[in-house]
C-alpha cells in the first residue's frame, strides 16, 4: 500500500509552488523526515520531507512544474510498486509495455468520450464510487450554477483538485475533489442550477486500467504530469522516458492516431505549451490574463524561474490602462498627429447569456425600485482641508500601516458618525415596524469583472481611519480576486458607492433592500471659489466632492436627508481628523 506526498499549506496566502528540485529519484529508499524535493513559492523556497519511511513507487510532478496546494507530488510505498531500484526511470513504463496493442484502439475513442460529457460515457471504475455534491457557500447561498467542468469524464483527479466551477448570487467558486480518483459520470451540467446539497458527479477509483486509457492524455494538457507513463505504448525505449516526462506529452502525440492528435490540444486554447515566454503559468493566472485582456507573451515574469505571477498580471492591466491616457497628452500637443484608433470591443455585434451574478442583480434592482418609493439629494462638499490633511501625511500613513491614504476613508467616517446621529438613515423595514440597527455595517461598492458586488465593513462605527483604510484595501482586492466568503456580502446597513473613482461628478444610485439608503461619492476636483478673507469674498482654488444621498421616501423624509448630508458635510469641511487616523 502507497502513500501520497502532498503540497503542504506553506502559509496563509500561499496557494502554489513550483517544483525546483527532486533530491530524491524513484527506487530510492527514504527515512520518515527526510528531504523528498524543494518547493519554491511567491513567499519562501523550502524542502519537502517524507511523511513515512519507505521506497519512491512514483514521481508525479516534475521539476519547474507548478501545482496547487494539496496536489499529490509522489507516492511512498514498500517498493512492490517499483521496479529494481538500479534502474529507476523505467519503473513507470514497465508496467505499460505488457499491452501495447490494447492501448492503442481504446486511445482512438478518447476525444468521444471527452467532448461529449453529457453522455457520461465513463470507464468502469471497478470499485465503490463518491458523490461530489455542491457545499454550503455561505448561510444565505441556497443554489448555484454550474458555469464550467475544468474536467471532463475519465479524467483522472487529486485530493482538493478543482473539478468545476460554480456561480452564486454571492460568489463565483471553484469547487474541489473530495478524493482521488476518476471522474466517472457528470450529473449537472454547464448553465444549469442545483440546490445545495446536490450531486455534481461521481468519483471511483479508477482501477480498470485497460478502460481508461484516455486519462493520461488530458492531465498531460493541462499540466498535471502524473500520468506521464502513457507515452510508453508509444515509444519502446523506456529508458528515456522519464526524464523527458514533460516533453513527450506534448511532442509524441502527433504520432498516435489523428482524432487524439487533434483534440488534445484544442483543450487548454490558453496554455500553449509551446511558448517558453508562458511555460510557468497556473489556471488562476491564466483564467485572470483572460478576464483582465492581458497577453500572456508580453509580461515578463517575476516569480521563480520567471514564473507569471497574479501581481504581474494586474500590473500589466494597469499599464495597458494608463497607456491610452499617457498618448493622448502627445496627441493633443501634435493637432497634425492623427487620432488613436478606436478600440473597439469583442462584445460588439453579439449576443451574450447573462451571468447569475447579472440576473440577480437585475431582479434585485427592479424589486427594490418596485417595493420602495426613492429619490435623491445632492450637496457639494468643500474638501479642501481633507485634501491638504491627505496630501500632508499620505507619506507617513503608509509607512506605518502599508495602505494608501485616499479621501475614501475620511468620507467613510463621516458618514459613519452621521449614521449614529441620524438612525434613521440606517434603518430597515420589516412590515410595518422601523427597525434601527445598534451597530453601522457599511457596504462598499465594488466593481468587477463579474458585476458589482458589496462587501461589508462590520461594526464599522467602532473603527479609525487607519482600520477604515485597511478593511477597503482589503475587502475590494479580494472581491475582484473573487477570494470573498460569501457571509461578507451580507448584513449591510448602509452602503457607500465611490462612483467618482471613474470620473463622475455625481449619479443617483439605486437603494438595494433591506437597506433605506445609499450614499454616492463625486468625483474630487479643483475650482475657483468663493471663500472669505479678512470678511470680504474673494475666489480662490479650492477643492469640491459632490455627495449623493438616494433613499427610501417611506421612512425617510427629504429633511431626513438633508439632516444627515450637512453632517457630513461639516465634518468634512472641518477637517478634524488627525486624532482619527489611527497611526
Amino acid at each position: 500500500m502507497s502513500t501520497s506526498v502532498v503540497l503542504p499549506a506553506l502559509g496563509e496566502s500561499v496557494t502554489e509552488g513550483t517544483v525546483t528540485r527532486w533530491l530524491k529519484q524513484v527506487g530510492d529508499t527514504v527515512q520518515e523526515d527526510e528531504g523528498l524535493l524543494e518547493i519554491s513559492t511567491d513567499k519562501v523556497d523550502t524542502e519537502i520531507p517524507s511523511p513515512i519511511s519507505g521506497v519512491i513507487e512514483e514521481i508525479l510532478v516534475q521539476e519547474d512544474e507548478t501545482v496547487e496546494v494539496g496536489a499529490v507530488l509522489a507516492k511512498i510505498g514498500d517498493g512492490s510498486g517499483a521496479s529494481s531500484s538500479d534502474d529507476a526511470p523505467q519503473a513507470a513504463p514497465v508496467e505499460e509495455e505488457s499491452a501495447p496493442a490494447e492501448e492503442a484502439a481504446p486511445a482512438e475513442s478518447a476525444p468521444a468520450a471527452q467532448s461529449a460529457p453529457a453522455e457520461q460515457s465513463a470507464p468502469d471504475a471497478g470499485g465503490d464510487s463518491t458523490e461530489v455534491k455542491l457545499p454550503e457557500l455561505g448561510e444565505s447561498v441556497t443554489e448555484g450554477t454550474v458555469t464550467r467542468w475544468l474536467k471532463a469524464v475519465g479524467d483522472d483527479v487529486a485530493v482538493d483538485e478543482p473539478l468545476l466551477e460554480i456561480s452564486t448570487d454571492k460568489v463565483d467558486t471553484e469547487i474541489p475533489s473530495p478524493v482521488a480518483g476518476t471522474l466517472q459520470e457528470i450529473l449537472v451540467q454547464e448553465d444549469e442550477t442545483v440546490n445545495v446539497g446536490a450531486a455534481l458527479a461521481r468519483i471511483g477509483s479508477g482501477a480498470a486500467p485497460a478502460a481508461q486509457p484516455e486519462a493520461p492524455a488530458a492531465p498531460a494538457a493541462e499540466e498535471k504530469p502524473a500520468e506521464q507513463p502513457a507515452p510508453a505504448a508509444e515509444k519502446p525505449a523506456p529508458a528515456e522516458e522519464k526524464p523527458a516526462a514533460p516533453a513527450p506529452a506534448a511532442e509524441e502525440k502527433p504520432a498516435a492516431p489523428a482524432p487524439v492528435a487533434e483534440e488534445k490540444p484544442a483543450a487548454p486554447a490558453a496554455a500553449a505549451s509551446s511558448n517558453d515566454d508562458i511555460t510557468y503559468v497556473t489556471p488562476l493566472v491564466r483564467r485572470l490574463a483572460q478576464q483582465q485582456g492581458v497577453d500572456l507573451a508580453s509580461v515578463t515574469g517575476s516569480g521563480v524561474g520567471g514564473r507569471i505571477r497574479k501581481e504581474d498580471v494586474l500590473k500589466a492591466a494597469e499599464a495597458a490602462k494608463a497607456a491610452p491616457a499617457a498618448s493622448s497628452a502627445p496627441a493633443a500637443a501634435a493637432p497634425a498627429a492623427a487620432p488613436a484608433p478606436v478600440e473597439v470591443s469583442p462584445l460588439r455585434g453579439t449576443t451574450q447569456k447573462m451571468s447569475r451574478l447579472r440576473k440577480v442583480i437585475a431582479e434585485r434592482a427592479v424589486a427594490s425600485m418596485q417595493a420602495t418609493a426613492q429619490l435623491t439629494t445632492v450637496v457639494e462638499v468643500d474638501v479642501t482641508k481633507v485634501a491638504a490633511l491627505r496630501d500632508r501625511m499620505k507619506g507617513e500613513f503608509q509607512q506605518k500601516t502599508g495602505d494608501k491614504l485616499s479621501f475614501l476613508p475620511f468620507f467613510a467616517i463621516a458618514a459613519i458618525e452621521a449614521l449614529k446621529s441620524y438612525p434613521i438613515i440606517n434603518s430597515t423595514v420589516e412590515g410595518d415596524e422601523i427597525v434601527y440597527p445598534a451597530q453601522e455595517n457599511v457596504a462598499i461598492a465594488v466593481d468587477t469583472e463579474r458585476g458589482l458586488l458589496t462587501p461589508v465593513i462590520k461594526e464599522a462605527g467602532d473603527k479609525n481611519i487607519a482600520q477604515l483604510a485597511r478593511e477597503i484595501a482589503d475587502l475590494a482586492a479580494r472581491t475582484r480576486d473573487n477570494k470573498l466568503k460569501p457571509d461578507e456580502l451580507a448584513g449591510g446597513t448602509f452602503t457607500l458607492t465611490n462612483t467618482g473613482s471613474r470620473g463622475a461628478l455625481f449619479d443617483t444610485p439605486i437603494v438595494f433592500l433591506p437597506q433605506s439608503a445609499i450614499l454616492g461619492l463625486g468625483a474630487v476636483v479643483k475650482k475657483p471659489g468663493v471663500v472669505s478673507v479678512d470678511g470680504k469674498d474673494a475666489i480662490s482654488v479650492r477643492s469640491y466632492v459632490y455627495l449623493a444621498l438616494s433613499y427610501d421616501h417611506r421612512t425617510i423624509d427629504g429633511a431626513d436627508a438633508a439632516r444627515f448630508l450637512g453632517a457630513v458635510k461639516a465634518r468634512l469641511e472641518a477637517a478634524q481628523f488627525e486624532g482619527d487616523l489611527g497611526i
